[in-house]
């Protein structure tokens, strides 16, 4: 790997540590404040909000200057939003700011990889980053709960700077203050990342038009990237896979957490630790994927999808925790070893078609949107009646169908338009672009 790949994980880990124990704090300056529940439970689509709303102009964005100049515009934002929190402004209003960043962040944080490195890394070089970024939510999890826990939160609150009144009184107050920091430190490693030679691919810019203009007029080029994704016989496969997986595992956690109640009489912070449990899975099997699988392979693991469907239906019959671990780990390791290859090549696909930033937009924006309508699935479930049981099947169907379907789709594609298929995967084999 070259240097520069190792800079942009230390950036993307700093980053995405912050993001995970920021959520954490935001929640207990909340619960301090008196805030119902409903704007605890809020934060989680608060910070979505953005990625599907702006997937037009963040992949553009990134596009047009350097992806290292991108990412550290994004983590500013996330500190601005930081600092909205410990000045006064909502908490859901200073934690959409940071949901800005993180939109903004995720096309340049990929799309770099394709820029920086040829195609035939893109599988390992994938492989670590999802690693580290499930590395980096555990640990963010963790972190967060020990900055607003007593004895570390006494600690930063003892700290006092002579003649400065901070007005930093509560634990989320010092643990936002923490994370400002963690922020900027993976800021500084965005300045560190090498210019990869690619060129721009400027913000088209009409001076007739205003700035609300401009942005409109860049939703034709969106779609029409889009479309083109969606048009591509090894593009569509690939973002289809990704876009459910992200769909089910954005879910995930909170199905685990209902079953885990049910099931094993768990109490929240309990459940909350299995859901780390599905997170080191798919850490494991995103590493074994990186190692094992090579881009133009990457359409194998699509039966392994139907597989992680099934195995969610399966969790109702478990009732021991000494069961359930490690057949969590197991669902955890299918789902990263699954996304890991298939997102390589939908990277892959979309940086021949169209640019990476763009690509990763749109990427962006049908896994969110997949997150919020089978999140409104699962609670449509629940609401009509049916028990946690009964939800967690209808989802796990639901999951396995899809990726039956999208099984068959590439059977199809490679009966009728098979000589295509085989010469994007030659591409994708042969492919030395840096």
């Amino acid at each position: 790997m070259k240097r520069g790949f190792y800079t942009i994980m230390s950036a993307q880990f700093f980053s995405s540590l912050a993001d995970q124990a920021l959520f954490v704090a935001a929640v207990e300056l909340l619960r301090t404040a008196g805030s119902p529940e409903w704007q605890r439970a809020a934060l989680v689509p608060i910070f979505a909000i953005f990625y599907v709303a702006l997937a037009p102009l963040v992949g553009a964005f990134a596009d047009a200057l350097p992806k290292g100049k991108v990412m550290f515009i994004s983590n500013a934002i996330k500190v601005a939003g930081c600092l909205m929190m410990l000045f006064g402004s909502h908490p859901l209003a200073a934690y959409a700011v940071v949901g800005l960043g993180a939109a903004a962040y995720s096309p340049a944080k990929y799309g770099i990889l394709t820029e920086l490195l040829p195609a035939s890394q893109l599988v390992k070089a994938n492989g670590w980053i999802e690693g580290l970024t499930i590395a980096s939510i555990i640990l963010g999890i963790v972190m967060g709960g020990l900055l607003v826990g007593g004895p570390v939160s006494s600690k930063l609150l003892a700290i006092d700077l002579p003649f400065i009144d901070t007005g930093i009184d509560t634990p989320p107050e010092a643990a936002i203050t923490v994370l400002i920091a963690v922020y900027a430190l993976a800021a500084w490693f965005n300045t560190r990342i090498p210019h990869t030679g690619v060129a721009m691919r400027p913000l088209r810019s009409d001076p007739n038009r205003s700035f609300a203009g401009n942005l409109v007029a860049l939703l034709p080029d969106f779609w029409q990237c889009n479309a083109r994704l969606w048009r591509d016989k090894l593009g569509q496969i690939s973002l289809a896979t990704t876009t459910l997986f992200w769909g089910a595992g954005g879910n995930l956690k909170y199905i685990v957490l209902a079953w885990a109640s049910l099931a094993l009489g768990y109490s929240t912070p309990q459940a909350s630790a299995l859901t780390g449990v599905v997170a080191i899975g798919t850490a494991v099997g995103a590493v074994v994927a990186s190692v094992r699988m090579r881009l133009d392979m990457a359409t194998q693991v699509i039966p392994l999808g139907i597989g992680m469907g099934l195995l969610v239906i399966g969790m109702n019959f478990i009732s021991n925790v000494w069961v359930a671990i490690p057949f969590l780990i197991a669902l955890g390791g299918l789902g990263g070893f699954l996304v890991v290859p298939m997102n390589a090549l939908l990277q892959h696909r979309g940086h021949n078609l169209m640019g990476a930033g763009r690509s990763i937009a749109v990427q962006n924006f049908n896994e969110q949107a997949c997150i919020l309508l089978l999140g409104a699935f699962y609670s449509a479930c629940t609401g009509l009646g049916l028990s946690a049981f009964g939800a967690i099947t209808a989802f796990g169907i639901v999951v396995a169908g899809f990726m039956e379907i999208i099984r068959r789709w590439h059977q199809r594609n490679l009966k009728v338009h098979g000589e295509e298929v085989q010469r994007l995967l030659e591409i994708a084999r042969s492919d030395k672009h840096h």
